[in-house]
């Protein structure tokens, strides 16, 4: 299957307005309906970050789960995963975070990532980076090793989210 960006763009549906006035999200669905594509994505991924011997994916709530769980998978190794606040049964460690309109707070196990392993941080989508940072600094508290952060869109037109991931390599497959 002969790919390019825009072929991936194009199973990106945008729906004005939601979830609130003014945004415009980016729908997914679409993509994930598509096998082949799906699977191309998913390929785009683990070529990536095949080399880089990674021990854990985490994936954050809730698409991220969609293709961190996938490329934990296709690299061979375990899959953390990181949710909003009480969400998961066992110990956790917990991280503020700044949204438009407020804060909220995310968790990870304590015992998910252990000191030195090697990770790679996975969503579908980098805005902000508000969210991704709150997840890196769980996994810097776990002593976890940063290999890289990898997204399916990016919202470059914000310019923020990567300004506030300066310091890690970022890697998104589309942009907007």
């Amino acid at each position: 299957m002969f790919l390019n960006m825009d072929t991936i763009k194009a199973k990106i549906r945008d729906i004005p307005d939601f979830p609130k006035k003014g945004i415009v999200f980016k729908d997914i669905t679409p993509l994930l309906n598509d096998p082949k594509l799906f699977h191309k994505v998913i390929d785009i991924f683990t070529e990536r970050y095949r080399s880089e011997k990674i021990d854990r994916v985490v994936g954050i709530e809730s698409r991220g789960f969609i293709f961190g769980a996938v490329l934990a998978y296709k690299l061979e190794c375990g899959f953390t995963i990181v949710r909003k606040t009480g969400k998961l049964p066992y110990r956790t460690i917990k991280k503020s975070y700044d949204l438009e309109y407020g804060s909220d707070h995310l968790e990870i196990h304590e015992d998910s990532i252990h000191p030195g392993q090697r990770v790679l941080i996975v969503d579908d989508l980098l805005a902000t980076g508000g969210t991704c940072k709150a997840v890196a600094e769980l996994v810097h508290q776990l002593q976890g090793n940063i290999v890289g952060l990898a997204f399916l869109i990016e919202l470059a037109f914000l310019k923020k989210g990567r300004e506030k991931l300066k310091n890690y390599d970022i890697f998104s497959i589309v942009q907007y």
